[in-house]
């Protein structure tokens, strides 16, 4: 009969390397979720950003159009160009604030990986 040998790794060489790739791998799956948790939550940012910015823009359009040419056609004949340059700086006001608003998102660094980035931080500090 022929003995049949199983070779089992112990605290040895190739037992530490394979634990080593066990951890490793880990160490991956685990960022890869946390950088998917964290572009889900990006994607929502990124996408209320741009809604805000397109409702701005199409607010500002229907805004000049409509409103302009019912105040101007009103106030025309008591104020005759002031009204225009009135009109002017209202809606360069309203303008300005949607464009800080969106502005200070950027700044809050809504669109960031801050967990992932510092997670990986932490794993090059610590293999190197």
């Amino acid at each position: 009969m022929e003995k049949i040998e199983t070779i089992v790794h112990g605290p040895g060489l190739m037992g530490g390397l394979s634990g080593l790739v066990k951890n490793l791998f880990g160490l991956l799956m685990s960022r890869v979720e946390l950088a998917a948790l964290e572009l889900a939550e990006v994607r929502n940012h990124l996408i209320e950003l741009v809604a805000l910015f397109a409702v701005a823009a199409l607010a500002g359009w229907f805004a000049i159009a409509f409103g302009t040419a019912t105040i101007v056609a009103a106030l025309w004949d008591a104020m005759g160009w002031k009204i225009l340059l009135i009109m002017f700086l209202v809606f360069a006001v309203i303008t300005a604030a949607l464009v800080l608003k969106g502005l200070s998102m950027l700044r809050q660094g809504k669109l960031a990986f801050p967990e992932t980035m510092n997670e990986l931080k932490n794993d090059r500090d610590m293999l190197l």
